[in-house]
C-alpha cells in the first residue's frame, strides 16, 4: 500500500493536470486580451508538468535505490528466449527468398 504522502502527492498531480487541461480549453475557446500568451503557456505547462513529475519520481528512485514507476529497466532481452524459439521454428517451414 502507498503511504499517505504518496497518495496526497498523486492527487495534487491529478488536480494540477486536470486544471491545466481545463485552462487550455478555456483559453482556446474564449477570446480576450492576452489569450495567445496564456494559451501558449498553458500548452507548454501541459507538456512540462508530466515530464517534471516523471523526472522527480525517477530521481527519488535513484536517490533511495528503490524501483519506482519511472525506473528504467535495461533488460531488453527478458522473455526473448521463448520468442526466438517460436520464430526459428516458423522460419524453418518457409524457404528464404
Amino acid at each position: 500500500m502507498h503511504s499517505k504522502g504518496q497518495r496526497i502527492a498523486a492527487w495534487i498531480g491529478i488536480i494540477l493536470l486536470v486544471s491545466l487541461y481545463i485552462a487550455t480549453l478555456v483559453f482556446a475557446i474564449f477570446d480576450f486580451d492576452g489569450k495567445g500568451m496564456l494559451l501558449r503557456a498553458s500548452l507548454i505547462a501541459t507538456l512540462a508538468v508530466p515530464i517534471l513529475i516523471w523526472v522527480y519520481i525517477w530521481i527519488y528512485g535513484m536517490l533511495t535505490q528503490k524501483h519506482t514507476i519511472a525506473s528504467v529497466d535495461y533488460d531488453f532481452t527478458a522473455g526473448m528466449d521463448e520468442h526466438d524459439d517460436k520464430t526459428e521454428s516458423n522460419n524453418s517451414d518457409h524457404p528464404v527468398c
